[in-house]
């Protein structure tokens, strides 16, 4: 096994000397490019361990996993992923609730 990582490593390296790529990190983020195309299931799985350390919002998982939002929450659900729902603070609410007062007079029923 040893041995199979050893020339995986010299290949990435003689990539890199032959041009193909100018340093480690370009040839990696075009092998995870690449996978993610390949395995669209790769992309579903990141998205939603980005959503569920809080990394990115919900819209943007979806986003990023190249779905609907809706489509996105059926595929937390089916991987028994709970959305993250969070209540505005006090002062949000007391801001939103002073901007309908204010708002008020120009509401109509």
């Amino acid at each position: 096994m040893s041995a199979d990582i050893n020339v995986l490593k010299e290949g990435i390296e003689g990539l890199i000397r032959a041009g193909y790529y100018k340093n480690r990190e370009a040839l990696l983020e075009d092998a995870f490019r690449t996978m993610i195309e390949v395995k669209p299931s790769v992309k579903m799985d990141m998205a939603a361990e980005l959503y569920k350390s809080e990394k990115v919002s919900l819209s943007r998982a979806a986003e990023i996993a190249g779905t609907s939002l809706e489509g996105f929450k059926r595929f937390l659900e089916f991987k028994g992923i709970k959305r993250i729902v969070s209540a505005p603070s006090e002062e949000g609410l007391r801001k939103g609730v002073d901007f309908l007062i204010g708002q008020g007079c120009n509401l109509r029923r």
